[in-house]
């Protein structure tokens, strides 16, 4: 069975399949129309992170702008014996404000790409951004921890540093061009004199760390199983004292409980329990959701990325802020029982689609033109090749309102090394990503160096650019983008 678009898939909520007994056999479609199915998407981004099927942990937020600010200059080399120039941006910490309550203050990891006006941002882990594979991100994480604003003594900075009166705003200048050093290898200084002590005193100080944990998340956050099971364990991982568990969310109407393993339910959590949706056994096959909360301060150094394109972003200190966390859970009375997961693999460039089946038979489907078979009791992982900056989108629906929709656009490279990669052979590429910003320099906020509070980010960013990711990804989709068509095998017959 094939659909038209996941747009119908979604509006639908349901396969034509007969609800009751019947397996859990999924069949979708995405992308089919161009542009259209591109701006969708572009639109939809906040929708899109609210989706049950999508991955998200911890904190989201909206972007609030650059507020704390100087200038910089990037050395852009010169192509084909032309002279170097510059280009004079700004430098320092955005604010963001997080969904539920909280701000976070952030610097950005990709100084080619522009922001979006109060963008929509998650957090994110970094194997999922451009830090993927950056042997230096650790080292990010250092500066961050021992710079502005987590060192907000500035006189104390000021004096390890060996620097000079510091301001905020040349504190934040000097913090933001260390870390681009690291984060885009760009050839990039502060232009006050005292910021550019500081950058060079953090570049040089630096030293590798680890990635932060999550501030909340749930692993294996999909399952699934038989009616009368208790389907788990899903397991809590966070730094709050404790997270609230909210009832489930319970598409096949019926009264899904979540409990620990004993059966006692559960409303409330700690690091390390483990949770498990607790199904009645004359429940009709369906879906359920569970959902855990809790405020806490999100780990400095953990990623954001943009639900749409828009520049990455690193934490670089957090008010007491709400964050969240959700897992699925899918029944069946007989046949395949898929537990269905999503999660961008930036080391193979792709989109990782895991089905995990707790069904007493096999499930079956196709994706980007090729058939998948998952032993009952068995896991497997798809990797879907997509490309940098690439819109992709599909949804998996099944009888009695199973469903899970994956929407994203895959940002795993900073701009500057993308641009390298696509001049590399024309003579004229380098080793750190600035000579092909000629292409894409970064664009300033009106006067740029005042330092003055500005709602527009580092980077770019005006009411312009939803409009202009719309059709940029229209014509990625159009000419050649990411469509994958899921769909159940049908059998094959003699002169079909």
């Amino acid at each position: 069975m094939y659909f038209a678009s996941s747009a119908s898939v979604a509006s639908s909520g349901t396969t034509g399949a007969p609800p009751g007994r019947g397996s859990l056999r999924p069949a979708a479609a995405l992308l089919v129309s161009g542009l259209v199915a591109a701006a969708a998407l572009v639109g939809a981004g906040p929708a899109a992170a609210d989706d049950p099927g999508q991955h998200q942990d911890g904190a989201a937020a909206v972007l609030d702008g650059l507020k704390t600010f100087d200038s910089a200059v990037l050395r852009i080399e010169g192509e084909g014996g032309e002279p170097d120039r510059t280009q004079e941006l700004p430098a320092g910490l955005f604010e963001m404000t997080v969904d539920g309550g909280g701000k976070l203050k952030t610097y950005g990891i990709d100084l080619h790409s522009p922001t979006q006006d109060q963008a929509k941002y998650v957090e994110t882990p970094w194997a999922e951004t451009s830090l993927s594979g950056n042997r230096d991100a650790g080292k990010i994480r250092w500066i961050l921890r021992h710079s502005y604003p987590q060192v907000d003594d500035l006189a104390a900075l000021a004096e390890a540093a060996g620097t000079g009166p510091l301001t905020e705003r040349t504190a934040a200048a000097g913090t933001q061009v260390a870390i681009w050093r690291y984060s885009d290898d760009a050839d990039v200084t502060a232009s006050d004199k005292q910021a550019e002590k500081l950058a060079d005193w953090l570049h040089r100080s630096a030293r590798r760390t680890k990635e932060p944990g999550a501030s909340l998340t749930l692993e294996q956050a999909a399952v699934s199983g038989r009616a009368g099971e208790r389907l788990g364990p899903v397991t809590v991982r966070t730094d709050a004292d404790q997270v609230s568990v909210s009832p489930p969310v319970d598409a096949a109407g019926g009264a899904i409980a979540v409990t620990d393993e004993k059966g006692a339910p559960v409303t409330a959590a700690a690091d390390g329990d483990r949770l498990y949706f607790d199904v009645p056994e004359d429940a009709a096959d369906g879906t359920a959701s569970l959902t855990v909360q809790a405020t806490a301060s999100v780990p400095v150094g953990r990623a954001f990325a943009g639900v749409g394109r828009t520049q990455t972003q690193i934490l670089a200190g957090s008010s007491q802020s709400t964050v969240s966390a959700r897992a699925g859970a899918a029944w069946a009375a007989t046949g395949p029982a898929p537990a269905l997961s999503e999660r961008k693999n930036c080391a193979a460039g792709g989109v990782d689609v895991t089905a995990a089946n707790q069904g007493d038979e096999p499930f079956t489907f196709e994706l980007a033109g090729e058939e998948h078979t998952v032993a009952a009791g068995a896991t497997r992982t798809v990797t879907v090749p997509v490309a940098e900056d690439q819109a992709y989108g599909f949804t998996i629906t099944g009888p009695a309102g199973f469903g899970r929709t994956f929407t994203g656009v895959l940002d795993c490279a900073t701009r500057g090394s993308v641009l390298d990669r696509e001049n590399e052979g024309d003579g004229g590429a380098n080793e750190i990503g600035t000579q092909s910003a000629q292409r894409s320099v970064p664009a300033t906020t009106g006067s740029g160096t005042s330092g003055a509070e500005g709602d527009l980010a580092a980077t770019g960013g005006s009411s312009a650019t939803p409009m202009l990711a719309a059709v940029a990804i229209g014509l990625l989709v159009v000419g050649g983008g990411a469509v994958f068509l899921l769909r159940r095998p049908h059998p094959h017959t003699d002169g079909g």
